[in-house]
């Protein structure tokens, strides 16, 4: 059974950063992504970024603040997040899949999610 373990949430003012976390248990693809999304109270999921063996893709709103790693061993991801905003606050998900892009769709598997504040 997948399973995806997200951490590093927090409060923080703008112009801090943060460093969230995502360890998956169970990995049962060959190849596979490891994407973030966020949530914002009453707007859609959206994309921040993904990364597959070592390729990287981001969110136009996210590219230049917001770095993307893979770790080893077990599907591991980390998201750098420097330079945050106020409107960065969101709940920030890890999802996991076969995907190439950006999509909610693309991942079947997901974790609880990490509340993100940005206070100005």
């Amino acid at each position: 059974q997948v399973q995806l373990m997200e951490s590093g949430g927090d409060s923080v003012q703008t112009g801090g950063s943060l460093k969230l976390s995502c360890v998956v248990s169970g990995n049962t693809y060959r190849q596979w992504s490891l994407a973030w999304f966020r949530q914002a109270p009453g707007k859609e999921r959206e994309g921040v970024a993904f990364i597959r063996d070592g390729d990287t893709n981001y969110a136009d709103f996210v590219r230049g603040r917001f770095t993307i790693s893979q770790g080893n061993g077990e599907p591991t991801s980390h998201l750098q997040m420097n330079s945050l905003k106020p409107e960065d606050t969101a709940t920030y998900y890890c999802a996991f899949g076969d995907s190439i892009c950006l999509t909610p769709e693309g991942y079947p598997y997901w974790g609880q999610g990490t509340q993100v504040t940005v206070s100005s």
